[in-house]
Parts: structure tokens; sequence; C-alpha cells
């Protein structure tokens, strides 16, 4: 089994901790969400990781022949190679084996009586064999396909991002390293890639580090979720899911313990202000603990809250109103006699195929680019914000607080009350500190943060949302849903994010491509059910099934005593194995030197995982039937 271990890694951004005395181990088999706050240090971690960067403080292990696969947020590439040259470029030790292979069979072809060239030809032969390397093409031809890139001839240069994105994907995959490390990798995708590259996840042999902002990604292929916040790594067991009830779990109980320690501060201030003297040794040790439970007040970890409060204007009935439009770009068409009345309040989200024309449609509402044909009609009284894909208009050369005064000193909430904008940037997570800083300093996720915060200033009431979730983090983008519920205008938001859509979207249009675009009233992931013909059965339905091939004479409708009996147990046999499953992860962070004794205890947690799955189906089974 192959494992990599970190101990006590910290990593500092100027005054900025991003990380301190990280530990952590990744086994064989782990599926590992990473998530954080933009500008938490998730990049930076996994630099650190693949060694492209080096931690501040501590060390990690790994075996000489461990691999890591580690795809970017923004793939680098020679823009005049080809699609398959630029693939077969990559550093991954496949492509530098089919290399020198190569180039040993020219060797060879050219001096097949030289005993030196013919023992090198043959030895390259052989890892060619161990790697699997003999049809390399033709599975990044698979990869790449699926990834819906079939011009293997097109030049670098005269790709997109989010297809240089895709191609960087297909480079790490092909190489099937012990470790996958993956920045973003659905951003850019649409939902058929999505769907292909869980598939492909969850039969992985490896093990997989993910950064994303999908939460369905999350929930579909993590089984371990890392949180950084504060500095702090928390390690939670499960998906996405399972990491919300745990960490509301955690927080709970560090609240209850900050309301002791205060009831406790307010019992030693009064016996101090009564006269305490450090005449003893048992008094001056009371004394002590007093300042240092001073000192302790105040620490207990807050759930990121990004309070967007802000307030907008008036709306009146006619919105926006496109009647007959046709729109082509070069040879694709994007519209075609298309007519859409868009009215206040509305929520309607755009998804479909990449290069069908989302952004386009966007565009031609914002007035960026006109219609070939057709009549677009934009009320009076909207004032539009548009989130376009790529950030503008901020000078890297300004400072937090520079940049926000462009629109305002101040804004009005939705209470009424005025709000600087020193007040704005705290609420959006720009600590005090933060607010004299060069923008250039900041994450891109932090400067797409402050860019939405810039928008929202300005107080729209139709707000163009394009593609919000590709680089805002899951904090911001559930307070953003959140204000979204109770924002009286109208948006428009092109994603492929499932969760997202399915939160601020009722009414969808979906792009299938040369004009074709479908509508749908209703959720989003109910469009995709009606989509599919038969469901993806999950656990609980392959028990039914199971359970409704077998003849039964009689319909159940509760449990026998025997299986009450079960039921009054299976929580508490499944409390049992959480428990022996952290155990032995805590027993595999001790032994992480002694590669024998983790396979030991890999094949302990093996057979937990077993069966707290089988337990887990029985308790979907039983729970359908308890009165």
């Amino acid at each position: 089994m192959q494992t990599l271990r970190a101990d006590n890694l910290t990593s500092r951004y100027g005054e900025k901790v991003l990380f301190e005395d990280v530990s952590f181990l990744i086994n064989e088999g782990d599926r590992i969400g990473l998530i954080g706050t933009n500008g938490s240090g998730k990049t930076s971690l996994l630099n650190v990781i693949a060694g492209q960067t080096g931690a501040d403080a501590g060390q990690i292990t790994k075996p000489g022949d461990y691999t890591i696969g580690y795809l970017t947020q923004q793939p680098a590439f020679d823009p005049n190679l080809s699609i398959t040259d630029a693939v077969f470029a990559g550093s991954q030790r496949v492509f530098q084996t089919i290399r020198n292979y190569e180039a040993a069979l020219t060797a060879y072809t050219n001096h097949p009586e030289d005993a030196a060239v013919a023992e090198q030809f043959a030895k390259l032969q052989l890892a060619m064999d161990q790697e699997d390397a003999w049809d390399a093409d033709s599975r990044i031809k698979t990869i790449l396909t699926q990834l819906k890139i079939t011009d293997m001839d097109q030049k670098m240069g005269e790709l997109s991002g989010g297809q240089l994105k895709r191609i960087g994907l297909a480079q790490v995959l092909i190489q099937e390293p012990d470790l996958l490390m993956l920045d973003e990798p659905t951003n850019h995708l649409d939902l058929d890639s999505i769907v292909w590259l869980q598939d492909y996840l969850a039969s992985y042999k490896g093990a997989v580090l993910v950064v994303t902002h999908d939460r369905y990604f999350l929930d579909q292929v993590t089984n371990h979720i890392w949180e950084l916040a504060y500095g702090v790594m928390h390690h939670y067991v499960g998906n996405y899911q399972d990491f919300v009830e745990k960490k509301a779990q955690r927080l709970e109980l560090s609240q209850a313990s900050e309301r002791k320690k205060q009831n406790l501060y307010r019992k030693e201030l009064a016996w101090m202000r009564h006269g305490a003297k450090a005449r003893s040794t048992k008094q001056k040790g009371r004394i002590n603990r007093f300042n240092e439970l001073k000192d302790s007040l105040g620490q207990v970890e807050k759930d990121d809250d990004i309070a967007i409060d802000l307030g907008y204007q008036r709306l009146g009935k006619d919105v926006i109103e496109l009647k007959d439009a046709n729109l082509s770009l070069g040879e694709r068409q994007i519209l075609h006699d298309f007519n859409l009345l868009v009215q206040g309040g509305d929520r309607i989200g755009i998804t479909g195929e990449n290069g069908a024309g989302k952004t386009s449609l966007l565009n031609v509402i914002a007035q960026r680019v006109p219609l070939d044909s057709g009549i677009l009609k934009i009320g009076e009284t909207v004032n539009l914000g548009y989130y376009t894909q790529q950030t503008e208009g901020i000078d890297d050369d300004k400072r937090l607080v520079a940049y926000l005064n462009e629109v305002a000193d101040n804004v009005v909430d939705r209470y009424g009350q005025r709000v600087d904008v020193t007040k704005l940037l705290e609420r959006f997570l720009f600590p005090r500190f933060m607010h004299g800083t060069l923008i250039r300093k900041l994450s891109g996720g932090e400067k797409r943060r402050l860019y939405l915060l810039k928008i929202l200033m300005q107080q729209p009431n139709v707000l163009l949302l394009d593609e919000p979730t590709n680089d805002l983090d899951i904090g911001t983008l559930t307070v953003l849903e959140d204000y979204l519920d109770d924002f009286a205008g109208t948006v428009i938001t092109v994603s492929h994010d499932r969760y997202f859509l399915d939160r601020v979207a009722d009414n969808l249009l979906i792009f299938d491509g040369k004009g074709k675009i479908e509508r749908y009233t209703g959720r989003f992931t109910d469009y995709l059910a009606k989509q599919t013909k038969e469901p993806v059965p999950t656990q609980k339905t392959v028990a039914k099934k199971q359970e409704q091939a077998e003849p039964v004479k009689k319909e159940k409708t509760k449990l026998t005593y025997a299986e009450q009996l079960e039921w009054d147990q299976i929580n508490e046999d499944l409390d049992q194995l959480a428990a022996k499953q952290e155990k032995i992860e805590q027993a595999m962070a001790e032994n992480g030197d002694n590669y024998e004794k983790l396979a030991e205890l890999q094949a302990q947690l093996n057979q937990v995982n077993q069966e707290m799955d089988e337990k887990t189906v029985r308790w979907e089974y039983l729970s359908d039937y308890v009165e």
C-alpha cells in the first residue's frame, strides 16, 4: 500500500498564516475533498504536496517510487504544439517513458549491431510493458473525447481556457498516479463530462485529493473532507453531507465550551476584584490561571458568514424581452427565432453544452453583443449587474478600499441603514488589516469575491451571473444563494453546478447547440431525472430490487420481532464501527514509517468499511418499516 505522510506543515504568505502545524496521512483509496474560503491556502497546500513549492516548516514523507499527478487551476502548454503533442510532452513518468522509448527505437533502427543500444532498447520495451504505455495514445483519445475534445490536431494557442483545463485533466488522468490531485476539476466542464469524471474517480485505484466548489460532486466522490480554516485543518470522515452535520456538531460543542469559560471568567474576575493577593503559591497559581483564561476568551471558531444585506432599486413591470432573436458567431448558430419574456422576480438558469452560446445570450441581454436580427427590449427601471467569467476593471496596483470607493464610500442596506466600505469588506471576510492591501496580493478567489462585492454595491435589480461557482468558495456561494432567496429582483445565471441551479433557478433554458434551446419549469435535478431512462441505482434501490426479486406472499408493512430487536441495536453498532474506523486511522497516522504495519491496519480498515457499508444498507432497509 502506498502512503503519503505530512508532519507539522506550516506555510505563510506575507503576514498571513495559510496553515500551521498541519499533519495528515493519505492512504490508497482515500477520496479527500479539500475545502475552505478563498485565500485560506488550499492551492498552496496542493503546491507543497506536489513539491512545486516548499513549506516554511514541516516535512512530507513518501515511498521513493510514489507518483503524484497534479491538475492546476490553469495548466500551462506550449501554444505552438498540437493537442496530441502537448499531451505527450507532459512531465508525467508515462510520457517520459514513451519519449525515451521512441528515441531508443530510432537509435536501434539506425544501429542494430550496437550492443549498448540494443540493451537500452530492451530495457525501455520492458518499461513500456510495466507502465502499460503501449495503448497510451488510445486512452488519451478516449479521455479527451469524454471531455468533449475531438480535434487532436488543433494548436494549443487556438484553445479557450476551458479547453486547456480539460486537456490538462486528460494529461494527469492517463498517468494513473498513486495520488491524483485536482484543483477545481469541474470548472469549464459540462454536466456529461462531470458525471463521467465522477464515475472515473469512483473506480480509481489510487488516492484522490480534490479542491472543488461542487457540493454534489463532493457528495458523490469523497469519503473524507479536510477543511482549512484560520490556519487549522479539520478532518471529517464521510462526504460533504456528513461534513455539514459533523461541523455543526463541532461548532456547537466549541461554543458550549466558550460559554463555560465565560462563566468561569466572571467568577474569577469577581475574586480578583475582591482583593486577590499573590501571597501564597496557591493564590499565585490561581492568578496565573485567570490570566491564561482571559487570554483564551473569544478564540472560539465561528462559521464563515458573509452577510450580503445590500439594498436594490425598485424594478418595474417591464424587464427584458427578446422577440424573434437570431444570432450567429462565425459558423455557430446561437439563437434562432428565439423569444423570451423576463419579468420581475424571475429566476432563470441557463445550462447545456459548452460552446452552445450560453454566455453569448447574457452578452446580448447586457447589450455587449448585437443581434443579427430580432428585437431586444430592456425596461426603463432595469439596473443591470453583470458578474462575468473574467474579472473586469481591477487595477492590481489599487488597494481594496480604493477599488470599492470607485462605486461609493457607503451604501444603503435592505433595512435602510448606511454601511461604509470598511464594514462591507469585513462582511465579505476581508479583515481590517487587509483593507490597505494591494489587490495584486489577493488570491484569485479573493479577487472574484471583491469583484462580486463591487457589483452588488451598485445595487442592481437584475443580476446576470456567468458561471459564479467557478471561482467562489462554498461559503461564499452558500450566502450568495441565501441572498438570492430574499432578492426581490430578477436573476439570470449560467451554470453547470447542479446544487447551485437547484437553489437559485426555477425556470431553465438548456442549450443543446445549433440554436436549439429547451425550456423546463422546475429544478435542474428533476430535469436530469426525466432525461435519464433508468435511475442510477443506489445502495437503497439495490437493496429494494433484491428484496422485490424474491417472491413474497404478502406485502410487508412493519418490522418482525427479530427485525425490531435488530433496529434497536443497529445505531449503536454503527457508532461502534465509526469508533473503530477512527481508532484505526489514528493508529495509521502514528505508524506512518512502518509500511508493514500500515498494510495490516489498511486491511483492518477495509474490513470495517465493508461492515459499515453492509450495516448501512441494512439500516436503510429496516428504516422503511419502522412505525
